[in-house]
């Protein structure tokens, strides 16, 4: 874990040794609460499309599908059930695709899709991906629902920072327009939660990518900014240096637990996405320890030689974005410049690393070996800050283990909501009204 200076503050604390203080008992007497921002994570919020004339469908059945009335032809594309029918699984991976613009130096969608998140700032779009199938798609509900019961009331002091999760953000010196465009909505969503609540900076709760874009959006930030506006980052399963469950993701497709899907028929566009490039294993945390090994190529793969990988798995256009925008951004793990607490599931077999035989990267993997983590991220994953800040002489960080919580768990297991609470109750006890001031 390295020295920890003494301005630092790193506590490795079970859950199930914490002593609870109730939130919900202090707000009803009245006390003042800072807002809350929820930031999802990847696929963790609805997102919708428009299909326009320029739209060429690659069937009949994408031609006519979905049926839209009303609503200015916009319909909801993600989550959608029907994703599960393998003729509208190729409509669906078509209009999902994103598309690297070389000249552009940026990623756009694919011709004659537009996409919007739709009701930013409020909570309903990530609380449930398709609001007819409540118990099948919940997603961040459980969350809200208990900041709810503990005092906190949407639109007042609760807010939703849902994005165009395909879309990542871009190292120095690169355009980013989507992701860019949702750091400013997100800057402007916290100076209103904070003008409406007296000036009480607001509390950032991140859930997996929202980490990351969390991070960023920090550390882009001024430092005067982030002392008016921000009290705290509180993340959950954040994959700090990535996933080695990406690397499956690319080389095989992944049906995120999807029922009957043909991961074959969603492989492209989840290579072509932005933000999957952005989880895969970085080199700060993994080193040149073996993730990937094919038998067919003769070939091992660490995180120092991603570029290898993703020209040997057929997806040689991934290598430039991935080399020029995405790696930057994991050579480092900048301080956020506000206090972090990170709440990590613990004790879940994890993806450690995989085989692929004779038959290719096509046939899937022949052997997986697992490892400690939350089922999704790595445990080395998931402490990266302890080793990237611990010799900071200033950044405050506070590090949680949840045993046996997994990646989706975290939003719903009782232990940590229980932590959750505990965070927002010591934060809230000292809470105060204070002059508001715009910095830009």
């Amino acid at each position: 874990m390295g020295r920890n200076p003494p301005r630092m503050v790193v506590l490795l604390a079970a859950a199930v040794v914490t002593t609870m203080l109730s939130l919900s008992a202090s707000s009803a007497g009245g006390q003042l609460l800072h807002p809350v921002v929820l930031i999802p994570g990847s696929g963790g919020n609805q997102l919708e499309a428009r299909l326009t004339d320029d739209y060429r469908p690659s069937s009949l059945t994408c031609r006519v599908w979905p049926l839209v009335r009303g609503r200015g032809g916009w319909f909801r594309m993600w989550f959608e059930p029907s994703v599960v029918v393998a003729s509208l699984t190729r409509c669906f991976a078509e209009r999902m695709m994103l598309y690297y613009d070389r000249d552009a130096d940026d990623y756009r969608n694919a011709p004659g899709v537009l996409t919007r998140v739709d009701d930013f700032g409020s909570t309903s779009t990530l609380r449930y991906l398709d609001p007819t199938l409540k118990v099948l798609t919940g997603y961040m509900d459980i969350l809200a629902s208990t900041l709810e019961k503990a005092g906190y009331e949407e639109g007042r002091d609760l807010f939703g920072a849902p994005y165009d999760f395909r879309y990542g953000l871009a190292a120095p010196g690169h355009p980013s327009q989507v992701g860019s465009a949702y750091l400013e909505r997100l800057r402007l969503l916290v100076e209103s939660a904070c003008a409406a609540n007296g000036g009480r900076p607001a509390i950032l709760m991140a859930h997996s990518l929202g980490g990351l874009y969390a991070l960023q959006f920090l550390a882009r930030a001024p430092p005067a900014w982030r002392a008016a506006h921000v009290k705290r980052l509180v993340t959950l399963s954040a994959p700090w240096g990535g996933s080695v469950q990406e690397m499956l993701t690319f080389a095989f497709g992944n049906t995120l637990g999807v029922p009957f899907v043909d991961p074959s028929l969603i492989r492209d566009e989840q290579r072509s996405s932005e933000s999957n490039l952005w989880l895969l294993p970085t080199p700060k945390v993994f080193g040149n320890t073996t993730l990937v090994v094919s038998q067919r190529h003769n070939r091992t793969y660490s995180a120092k030689n991603v570029t290898q990988f993703l020209n040997d798995i057929g997806f040689a256009d991934g290598v430039e974005p991935y080399r020029a925008r995405i790696r930057p951004l994991g050579e480092v793990l900048p301080e956020p410049g506000v206090p972090v607490t990170c709440l990590v599931g613990t004790g879940v077999d994890t993806v450690e690393s995989l085989v692929f035989g004779d038959e290719g990267f096509d046939a899937g993997p022949v052997k997986v070996v697992y490892g400690d983590g939350d089922g999704t991220v790595n445990l080395a994953s998931l402490m990266g800050p302890i080793k990237a800040w611990s010799d900071s002489p200033a950044q405050v960080l506070e590090v949680v283990e949840l045993p046996k919580v997994s990646h989706m768990g975290i939003l719903k297991d009782k232990s940590a909501l229980d932590q959750i609470l505990r965070i927002l109750d010591s934060i809230n006890l000292n809470a105060t009204t204070m002059t508001y001031q715009s910095y830009k």
